[in-house]
C-alpha cells in the first residue's frame, strides 16, 4: 500500500537521514514530503541535498522550502553571507561544501531554486515550513515569507481550547481551510517533547535535530512514527546549532 511520509528539519545530519531512509524502508509507490530545513546545523549539509537530489530520481519526493534552504540558495546563488545565517549554521554550510565542485554548486542550486513553499494534497492537507497569518488560507497570505518564517500558526494551535468545537465562533479562521496541516520549523524539543506534537489539526514533525534532538519521519495516515538516534550522539565531535 502506497504511504504518504512527512519527514522533518535535516539541517545537515546525513547520518540521520540515513537511518531514517533505512528505518522507513521505502517502497517505490510511497511519496516522502520534507519540511524543509536541509541545511544549517551539522557538517554535512551539502551532503544532504546531494543525497536529496538522487533520491528524488528514485521515488516520488516533495521538497518543501524552509528559511534556512533559502539563506543557502541567496548564498550558492552568490548574493553575499548573510550574517545571521552565518551564525546559525551558515558556517558549517559553506565549510561542508569545501569539496564540491562548481558544477554541483549549480545543480544544487537549481535543486533549491525548484522548491515549493508549500504542498496542497488531493485530500486537503497542507503542507509548509513554518505557517502562515491569512484567515482565507493560503492563497491571500500577504507576506509569502511567513511560508517559512511564521510561528504565530503553531503558537495559535498550542493556546487553544482543547475542547473548542470547529463549528465554534472562536475557533481561528485560518485553521478551518485544511483537514491537516504538518509543518516543521520550531522544534518540539521547546516543549521538552521529543516525538511530533499535534495541536487542532496541526502536526509540527520537527523534533529538534539541529539540536539535542532526533530526525522524525511520520506516515500521515496511520501516524506511525520512525526517529533517528540522536543527532549530538551521530556527530560526537560537533556542536551542531548547540552553540
Amino acid at each position: 500500500m502506497a504511504r504518504t511520509i512527512a519527514i522533518g528539519d535535516i539541517h545537515g545530519g546525513l547520518q540521520a537521514l540515513i537511518q531514517i531512509l533505512n528505518k522507513i524502508e521505502i517502497k517505490e509507490a510511497d511519496t516522502l514530503i520534507f519540511m524543509g530545513d536541509y541545511v544549517d546545523g551539522w557538517s554535512e549539509s551539502a551532503h544532504v541535498i546531494q543525497l536529496l537530489i538522487e533520491l528524488s530520481e528514485k521515488i516520488n519526493c516533495i521538497f518543501i522550502k524552509g528559511n534556512h534552504d533559502v539563506w543557502c540558495e541567496n548564498w550558492l546563488n552568490s548574493k553575499g553571507v548573510n550574517a545571521t545565517w552565518y551564525m546559525h549554521g551558515g558556517k558549517e554550510t559553506i565549510e561542508s561544501y569545501t569539496s564540491f565542485t562548481p558544477e554541483q554548486k549549480k545543480e544544487h542550486l537549481k535543486f533549491l531554486k525548484s522548491m515549493p513553499l508549500y504542498y496542497l494534497d488531493e485530500e486537503n492537507r497542507l503542507f509548509l515550513h513554518a505557517g502562515y497569518t491569512s484567515p482565507h488560507g493560503i492563497e491571500k497570505e500577504p507576506h509569502k515569507s511567513n511560508f517559512y518564517i511564521d510561528r504565530s500558526l503553531w503558537e495559535m494551535a498550542l493556546a487553544m481550547d482543547n475542547d473548542l468545537d470547529e463549528s465554534s465562533v472562536y475557533y481561528p479562521k485560518r485553521l478551518k481551510h485544511y483537514d491537516e496541516i504538518y509543518i516543521g520549523h520550531t522544534p518540539t524539543t521547546n516543549f521538552n517533547i521529543e516525538k511530533p506534537m499535534n495541536a487542532a489539526n496541526i502536526w509540527n514533525v520537527d523534533t529538534g535535530a539541529a539540536f539535542k534532538g532526533k530526525l522524525s519521519a511520520m506516515d500521515i495516515d496511520s501516524k506511525k512514527v520512525w526517529q533517528s538516534d540522536n543527532l549530538p550522539s551521530l556527530y560526537p565531535n560537533e556542536m551542531g546549532r548547540n552553540k
